[in-house]
């Protein structure tokens, strides 16, 4: 590991808005701070929003900004990116603003009921191997989970490149009837682009300059369990992808 990863890590651990959990903090456990956001972390009772494989942290950090009275907290498992959103927010003297260093496999530890009230998925790993399905953020083995923290009408952001991924969780979506707000696989030649606050990241610079499109999802869960679909739907949404 390098000089300066090591430096990152190491500050990170310093951070006040940074909460690092290891595996034997929230395997089969709750964190601290679950059911603690309002009361203990943020103190307001302003809305709680999400964003799951935060990277850097573009998204909370410059959402942080334009909307001061609401909470943003940036979930990702890579220390070294995280550290550069943590050291801005810090930098820009941002109270709104948290991180959680864990696997998402484990949100549910640091979550209780209707605690939360948006999520934003912003460009994960489409996982597009039919024997990853259950590591997509917006397979049903993710979205069970986090119907049990989002409240009940709290909405799902999912902004990707993967057209594939925009396809699957749009099919997951009407397959279990679940309320579709908004589709678009152009969004930035669409009527919802003002949807997504005009906030870029880096790569998704890099894939508009590519001339990919962006793709954008808005919806919201249901407390039925959800079923995924079927495994040929899934290898036929790959082929038509590609």
């Amino acid at each position: 590991m390098g000089k300066d990863k090591l430096r990152r890590f190491a500050e990170l651990h310093t951070f006040q808005h940074v909460i690092e959990a290891d595996y034997n903090q929230v395997y089969q456990k709750d964190h601290a701070v679950k059911g603690t956001w309002h009361k203990d972390i943020f103190r307001n009772n302003n809305p709680i929003i999400l964003e799951l494989g935060c990277g850097k942290g573009e998204y909370v950090v410059a959402l942080a900004q334009i909307y001061p009275d609401k909470n943003f907290i940036g979930i990702d498992i890579k220390g070294n990116r995280m550290w550069v959103g943590a050291k801005q927010a810090l930098e820009k003297g941002l109270t709104n603003v948290y991180f959680v260093r864990t696997r998402i496999e484990f949100i549910e530890s640091f979550f209780s009921k209707d605690e939360v009230d948006e999520i934003w998925v912003t460009f994960p790993d489409p996982q597009m191997q039919s024997n990853r399905r259950r590591k997509r953020l917006t397979a049903p083995s993710f979205l069970n989970r986090y119907k049990n923290f989002l409240k009940p009408q709290g909405i799902i952001h999912l902004k990707t490149d993967s057209l594939f991924l925009h396809k699957y969780t749009k099919a997951v979506i009407e397959h279990n009837q679940l309320p579709l707000k908004v589709a678009t696989d152009d969004l930035y030649n669409s009527p919802y682009s003002q949807l997504t606050y005009g906030v870029t990241t880096h790569y998704e610079k890099l894939f508009i300059q590519k001339t990919k499109k962006i793709t954008y999802l808005q919806f919201q869960l249901l407390q039925q369990e959800i079923i995924d679909i079927d495994q040929t739907y899934d290898r036929q949404l790959l082929s038509e992808s590609i």
